[in-house]
């Protein structure tokens, strides 16, 4: 199995974290991609993953899977450890949801407004800017924290009391929105208190 990444993007790292909590780090191989040059964009990249986005994972038959979300259920489903995506179909279904909910208003978010009214990556592939589009997505992002916030007033994770792909889907935009400087500028007690006992898991 090999997945196709950039180490230090957001969407990568949650493949890479959803991996670790499996305990399955060692059993994939890692083929880093150079995104800032255009690699994504070049015909072989793209004849695997017409999308033109990092990850995607291919497996020993063949088959490119892309997109975080689907590779994370091939790896809860694969690998044993705890489950992250849940197992009844109501705490799966819960589950979803709110993870769907953190990766629109954070991560992607978060990444339209890099792309959009920041330099982004540069000028050679930064081609299609509307700076009020990456504004707006600053104020979702900050509208979505603020949210989270509230969620977590009454329960230790995103999805209820377990772990989940939710937490390290939100763990992942919250440190791309801090990075960005597009969190609230209040007291967020409950989000801080989950964001350091999310980041205690990674610090060994």
């Amino acid at each position: 199995m090999k997945i196709y990444d950039a180490e230090n993007f957001p969407n990568p790292k949650r493949v890479r974290l959803a991996l670790r909590e499996k305990g399955a780090l060692d059993q994939v191989e890692f083929v880093p991609v150079d995104v800032k040059s255009g690699e994504l964009r070049t015909p072989e990249m793209r004849a695997k993953n017409p999308d033109a986005t990092v990850p995607f994972m291919e497996l020993e038959d063949g088959t490119v899977i892309g997109r975080c979300n689907p590779i994370i259920e091939f790896i809860d489903a694969t690998f044993d450890g705890p489950s992250l995506t849940g197992a009844a179909p109501q705490e799966r279904a819960h589950i979803s949801a709110m993870n769907l909910r953190v990766e629109e208003g954070l991560l992607d978010a978060g990444a339209d407004y890099f792309h959009h009214a920041t330099a982004g990556l540069g000028p050679d592939l930064e081609t299609d800017q509307v700076p009020a589009w990456g504004e707006r997505q600053k104020r979702r992002t900050q509208e979505t924290a603020r949210y989270l916030n509230g969620v977590l007033a009454d329960q230790e994770y995103l999805a209820g009391d377990n772990f989940s792909v939710a937490d390290i889907t939100a763990f992942t935009g919250i440190s791309l929105a801090g990075a960005l400087g597009l969190l609230p500028d209040e007291d967020l007690a409950h989000l801080d208190r989950w964001k350091a006992k999310v980041a205690a898991r990674y610090e060994s």
